[in-house]
């Protein structure tokens, strides 16, 4: 009896084992859904002129993995790689310049520009990384007030602003096109929480998206490599800012990484997916940063 006892608790514990080795905190595959290791994605991303790092905002390990990603293409590219960031608007671009510079320190960054919540945890990291290694660090992002006025009275409304402000947001009139990938999803999303502010809401969507896209152009030269840190929602599927990147620049060779969850442990795409040049797969319960 006491033998069988023991032999039940070695193959409980080696399951327990087998359980514990079988985790994975994600997997990468590229467009083919063949999954490939993180230094194959960072020579193949080297080749390209802009890549659009989707992130899930909350993710602790695509948050790490936008570290690393920046840091392997800094390996390959060196003074070449410029990035660039959704979470920092446009109008705070000079603030920036002075931290990167030395000229400001953290407390003054944090009262001239306005950061997100989990600044500290998740993207001053990648700020600093700019610092040390003098790299151009590009806030693209429009200032938030402006698509808040967006999706309060319409696009139309932008051109009512004075000339000094439309400075801080892309050229208008903007595209809106609605074959865009994501922003029909965005107006039928909508129909349940603002019935007839559908339409306002996507040109909110879509005038961060366009100045995303300018301010990626606006700074990109050629031979560089642009690396940009956007939610995932912003280039999924080659909409959002990838759409309006090659709506002005149709000869660019723009990368999308796309994010997705998964409740399994094994990490596979889900079905129906719309692979970009890389995927990574995160499982579903990942510790949340914010």
């Amino acid at each position: 009896m006491k033998k069988i006892a023991f032999l039940a608790l070695l193959l409980c514990c080696a399951t327990r084992f087998s359980y514990a080795q079988d985790l994975k905190a994600f997997q990468i595959y590229d467009k083919n859904q063949n999954p490939v290791n993180f230094p194959k994605m960072a020579e193949a991303l080297s080749k390209y002129d802009i890549v659009l790092f989707g992130e899930y905002h909350d993710n602790a390990i695509v948050h790490w993995l936008e570290l690393k990603t920046t840091q392997a293409l800094f390996q390959l590219k060196g003074t070449q790689l410029i990035l660039g960031a959704e979470m920092f608007e446009r109008d705070n671009q000079e603030a920036v310049n002075q931290y990167l510079s030395g000229e400001t320190d953290d407390k003054k960054l944090a009262e001239d520009a306005r950061l997100w919540a989990n600044y500290k945890t998740d993207y001053k990291p990648l700020l600093d990384f700019a610092k040390e290694n003098k790299l151009a660090f590009i806030a693209t992002n429009v200032p938030r007030r402006y698509a808040s006025v967006v999706a309060k009275n319409g696009i139309d409304s932008l051109n009512r602003l004075p000339e000094d402000e439309k400075k801080f947001m892309a050229k208008l009139p903007i595209k809106i096109d609605m074959e865009t990938p994501g922003y029909q999803g965005m107006f039928e999303m909508m129909k349940d929480h603002a019935a007839g502010k559908e339409m306002d809401f996507v040109a909110a969507q879509a005038i961060k998206d366009a100045t995303m896209a300018e301010s990626i152009l606006k700074n990109y030269k050629k031979k560089d490599l642009f690396l940009h840190y956007n939610g995932d929602y912003h280039s999924k599927e080659y909409g959002g800012i990838y759409w309006h990147l090659k709506n002005k620049k149709k000869r660019l060779k723009i990368a999308v990484i796309s994010i997705v969850q998964s409740d399994s442990m094994d990490l596979p795409i889900p079905k129906d997916f719309v692979n970009t040049e890389f995927i990574i797969v995160v499982p579903n319960d990942m510790t949340k940063t914010f």
